[in-house]
Order: C-alpha cells, then structure tokens, then sequence
C-alpha cells in the first residue's frame, strides 16, 4: 500500500526561531520536504534536517517566483507522492499567508492537511516594539489589512495593488482603535492620504517596525501625516509593519513619566 501523504501548514512566527511553537518545531526539525515563503528567518531553516528538501517560493513586489496556483499544484503532487510536506509560512498561516487558499486546494485535490497556527507577525513585532495593540486607555478594537490587495486578474499580472483605492478604511482606525498594515511600505502615501481623507487626524500617532522580533528590528516613530516621509527618509525596506493608533505613543509617554520621576533609574534603562 502507497504511503499516505499530508501536508502540514506551519506558521512561523515573526522571525525568532524561539518563538516557533513547540510542534512547529517539532515538524521542521523532522521534515522531509519544506517549502518555505522568503519572509521564514534563514536560522529557523537551519532547524531542519540536512537530509530535508527545501523549495522557496518567495513572493517580492510585483515579481512572484511562483504564482499561487502553482504553489498549490506543487505542495498536493509532493502530497500525492507519499511524502509529509511542511509548508512553512512567516508569522500565522491564516493571516495574509493565504493558508486558507492552499487548505482549499488540498481538500479539493483529496489530500489531508492540517494547520499549525504561529505567532502573528503583528503580536511578535508590536510585542518586540512593546507597543500594546489594545489598552484600556487608548485601544479596545484591533484591525488588521493589507496595504496590497489581491490583484484583479491573477498573480502572473504582476498586479499587487489592484483594490487598494476601493478599501474601505471608514472605521479601521481612530479613537479607541489600532490599525495594523501587512505590506503597506510601498502604499503608505497613499494609505496615509486616504486615512486623512476619511477623517482621521494628521497628528495621529503611528510607529513603523521593519524586521519585527529580529535582532535588526527598528521601530520608528512620527505622525501620521509625515508617514510616508518616515518611510522614504528612513528607507524602511520589508518586512515592516505599519501601526496606527494612539498605542504607539504610549510607551514614550510611559518612559517620559518614569524618568521625570526616577532620572536616575530612567538613564540606566535607556542605556
């Protein structure tokens, strides 16, 4: 009898292989084939097995290495031929990883598939950068979106931005809110303008974390306004994530306050 292929989409968390839940791990370190995004920190492959095969189907703007449709038609023939396929994706595979998309094709094609949820690139950056996306005091509802939207005809386009302009943003961010932006490095200019356009004030407070929970992470910090100026005069590069919301003001306001009131202890913390 053949032996049973399955396919096994694992979340890598946001980058630190210490934050790979216990059975990722497991299934990386025991793989036979792991197909991996780009954005998978190059010292969480090293987990794997010599012995394993690894296939990067990395996704840069506007350029895919492989459209979606042909990542699905590789992970259920690998499936097919008896073997365990990881399919390893940065941060959660549920949340613009499109795990949702490839567990569809497996069950279409017949082929068992099980998900093993990661920490999200959100809560590994935003917990890194110390930013709370909700806090009783600024922020009670959370949303998540992608500055870059699916595009209208299909991957091989090259199309990354299509319904980007027809977003609805009325609501996402504000008073009591934080808005978190996947991919919105390239987009922030106009993801900025439409936000203000939509009511939301230029002073509000945004913070910028390009390579979360990783040992280069930066988080900037500036108005929603200059937001794309940050971007440029920084030259953020992804990964980075966009966070809008009066959250990520708070810790400055929280460090300002301890070192009025204990300098001394405050000048040894920021050292």
């Amino acid at each position: 009898m053949a032996k049973q292929g399955k396919i096994w989409l694992v979340g890598a968390g946001p980058g630190d292989p210490e934050l790979l839940t216990l059975r990722a791990a497991r299934l990386i370190a025991g793989a036979e084939l792991i197909v991996h995004d780009g954005l998978v920190d190059p010292d969480i492959l090293l987990l794997a097995p010599r012995s394993a095969r690894l296939i990067s189907v990395a996704k840069a703007r506007a350029r895919h290495t492989m459209p979606q449709h042909e990542i699905d038609a590789l992970l259920i023939r690998h499936a097919r031929a008896g073997r365990q396929v990881v399919r390893l994706k940065g941060g959660d595979p549920f949340i613009f990883g499109r795990g949702g998309e490839e567990v569809e094709a497996a069950r279409a094609a017949g082929i068992p598939v099980e998900v093993v949820p990661g920490i999200s690139a959100a809560n590994g950056a935003a917990a890194a950068a110390r930013i709370a996306l909700t806090h009783r005091d600024a922020a009670s509802v959370v949303s998540f979106v992608a500055g870059q939207c699916k595009p209208v005809l299909s991957d091989a386009a090259g199309g990354v931005e299509g319904g980007l302009a027809e977003q609805d943003w009325a609501g996402l961010a504000g008073k009591g809110r934080t808005l978190v932006i996947y991919m919105g490095v390239a987009t922030a200019g106009r993801i900025a303008e439409k936000l203000m356009a939509d009511g939301l004030a230029p002073d509000m407070p945004v913070a910028v974390i390009e390579n979360g929970a990783r040992p280069a992470m930066r988080v900037l910090r500036g108005l929603l306004a200059g937001l794309p100026d940050l971007i440029e005069a920084e030259r953020v590069v992804s990964p980075a994530l966009i966070v809008i919301g009066e959250v990520t003001a708070r810790e400055n306001a929280a460090v300002a306050a301890f070192a009025q009131e204990t300098p001394a202890r405050a000048a040894t913390c920021e050292s």
